[in-house]
């Protein structure tokens, strides 16, 4: 018998709800009407978490918890807590069949939690979801278009893959966009890839970090122009601070990307595209970055970013806009300094 708590940890999105939704739908096949709970260790205790996993449904068979952000719970209590509740559920010599009419579903988007937590999830239901190995991506998208019924050129899909976050799910829904606009059979081209995503979508981290890179303009401007951005972010469906400062990490990991690749000095195309800088237009705005941050700045920043995301996931939504504008203002009008500035000496 099964123990009915996993692990589900790691940056790639798309493959991990996908994981988490099996595991509900396999849930609901064993005892059918289920009371399903979404919560964020940010906004929710695991006293309650544990109290409503102990609780019998009044209406329901079952209870499944999906507890998110968990690489937050580090405090003794609570893993005692979590402690207590999984051995009421794991059968021993005492209770062989303890009743498991709930299950716990820890998810983080780190690939690690704190080891007190993961040591008491069975190995075999723990999983980390990597981000796919650049040699997957390609082929990713053009089967994805070929499942449902188009083609896709060789360079429209390289496009894709750098005006979209590396995650399935990011790549799910933006590539959607194409199904409903054009009739099947139709072949995707590099220019209705311009003209849907860089010309018509919605204001996104990535829209984000093009304005703050936007060097024909003062850096006043730029920040002036980015928290304009980020407000409209900020009012959309996507406006969780957490995958706002994810979207910008993955940009400025690819600007310490390409610092590296031209620290030898310009690197040949073929370098520029197995390295994931496929199009111009993605070159250019990297290359322009890399005259507006310096390789010691852009790890400032990413350090600055990582402190951000624990500062927002502690304190709440009070004041959530006020860091994401604070940090804006570092990146841009201080470049990173006020945020580690022990890393300029890099």
């Amino acid at each position: 018998m099964s123990i009915p708590v996993y692990l589900y940890t790691g940056p790639e999105f798309g493959e991990r709800n996908d994981a988490v939704n099996l595991l509900k739908e396999d849930f609901k096949k064993k005892f059918g009407s289920v009371d399903e709970y979404l919560y964020y260790a940010t906004d929710t205790s695991v006293a309650t978490v544990v109290s409503m996993l102990q609780s019998e449904s009044l209406f329901q068979d079952a209870t499944c918890v999906v507890y998110k952000s968990c690489e937050l719970i580090k405090k003794k209590e609570d893993i005692e807590l979590l402690s207590s509740w999984i051995k009421s559920v794991t059968p021993d010599s005492k209770n062989k069949n303890p009743k498991q009419s709930s299950m716990l579903i820890l998810v983080s988007d780190e690939t690690s939690v704190d080891s007190k937590l993961s040591k008491l999830v069975p190995k075999e239901n723990q999983k980390v979801f990597w981000v796919m190995f650049e040699n997957r991506r390609v082929p990713w998208v053009k089967d994805l278009f070929r499942k449902n019924g188009y083609q896709i050129e060789q360079e429209a899909a390289e496009l894709i893959l750098e005006l979209v976050e590396n995650n399935t799910e990011s790549l799910k829904a933006e590539c959607s966009r194409f199904f409903t606009l054009f009739p099947q059979g139709t072949e995707i081209t590099t220019g209705d890839v311009d003209k849907i995503l860089a010309d018509t979508r919605e204001e996104t981290p990535f829209t984000l970090f093009g304005a703050m890179t936007d060097s024909s303009v003062r850096p006043e401007k730029r920040l002036e122009n980015s928290l304009s951005i980020l407000q409209k972010i900020r009012l959309s469906k996507e406006n969780k601070s957490p995958a706002i400062i994810a979207g910008l990490a993955f940009c400025f990991r690819k600007l310490l990307s390409y610092h590296e690749l031209c620290s030898g000095g310009t690197p040949d195309e073929f370098t520029l595209k197995k390295s994931g800088f496929a199009s111009s237009m993605i070159r250019q705005q990297y290359a322009k970055a890399s005259k507006i941050w310096s390789y010691g700045q852009t790890m400032a920043i990413l350090a600055g970013l990582s402190n951000t995301d624990m500062t927002v996931r502690n304190i709440g939504s009070a004041v959530e806009t006020s860091c994401l504008e604070l940090m804006l203002y570092s990146i841009i009008i201080k470049k990173g300094s006020s945020l580690a500035s022990y890393v300029e000496a890099v």
